[in-house]
């Protein structure tokens, strides 16, 4: 290996060895909090804020998870974020799904207009059409309702699925349904039999987006929600936070029970979620 070949290979070792010590810093920040709120998870109360902070429990204790699982409405708040996030990532891919197809396959007057103002619609702040939606929501009589909370989140939804999913659907040949056509196979066959099984990436990441999404929300659901057994989970942790003070042990444990949903899609479905999101940026 000649000399000058070394110097090339050297920065580049050590613009690697730099990506990796950023990521590497990177997961320790992300990672940091939740390993210290399993550890407050496994303490009694009392030794919660005692000093010098001790990482691994002197004494562990389940009763956080006790109380929690049995003695709260936190399963109750489980339940119902899990009725919801499923129902909206049902509502959003429905709507999405063929939208984002015909995005990709057809061509027409103001298309690119149209996707940009759909695109639009994201971009509007939640708190800016809060009080109007409040407003609808009573005048129809569908607050304090699963409904009205589906609608909005699909709404909200909707357009940045259409654009992750038209990048998608344009990745795929179009010379599939061409051939599909020519086997005698309708528009629509080939869409359902031919493209919508290569896009299944696209689609399943739609589907943890729109579900993390949902999973997540505090504003919408504290909003249009009063009704104690009609509270999602994100809403149901801060019942831990009151004015007398915060009961770290159980709020912790709480929020080690939410994430596990999250822990285990992510498990599942990531290279799913990373092959979907990667075409939808490398088209979109």
């Amino acid at each position: 290996m000649t000399a000058d070949a070394t110097r090339v290979k050297r920065p580049a070792r050590l613009r690697q060895a730099g990506i990796y010590a950023g990521l590497v810093a990177g997961a320790v920040f992300a990672v940091f909090p939740l390993l210290w709120g399993l550890s407050t998870s496994f303490k009694p109360e009392a030794t919660v804020l005692a000093t010098p902070v001790r990482w691994i429990p002197e004494h562990f204790t389940f009763d956080n998870y006790h109380a929690v699982l049995f003695d709260s409405q936190i399963p109750r708040n489980l339940l119902n974020s899990v009725i919801v996030s499923i129902i909206t990532v049902a509502v959003t891919l429905l709507i999405a799904v063929p939208a984002a197809y015909s995005a990709a396959r057809y061509r027409f007057r103001g298309k690119g207009g149209l996707l940009f103002f759909i695109l639009m619609t994201s971009m509007v702040p939640g708190i800016a059409v809060l009080v109007p939606l409040y407003y609808l929501a009573v005048k129809l009589s569908v607050y304090d309702t699963f409904f009205v909370m589906i609608v909005i989140y699909a709404a909200w939804q909707v357009p940045t699925i259409i654009w992750i999913l038209r990048g998608f659907f344009e990745s795929i040949p179009a010379d599939i349904e061409e051939a599909g056509r020519v086997d005698g196979t309708t528009t629509f066959g080939a869409f359902v039999r031919l493209i919508l099984p290569l896009a299944k990436p696209g689609i399943g990441a739609a589907a943890i987006i729109t579900f993390v999404y949902v999973w997540n929300d505090y504003l919408i659901a504290s909003t249009f929600v009063s009704d104690s057994d009609l509270r999602l989970i994100s809403v149901g942790l801060y019942t831990y936070l009151t004015q007398y003070g915060t009961v770290w042990g159980q709020l912790t444990a709480a929020v080690m029970v939410t994430l596990l949903p999250m822990i285990i899609a992510f498990v599942l479905f990531e290279r799913r979620l990373v092959a979907g999101l990667s075409a939808g940026a490398s088209k979109g």
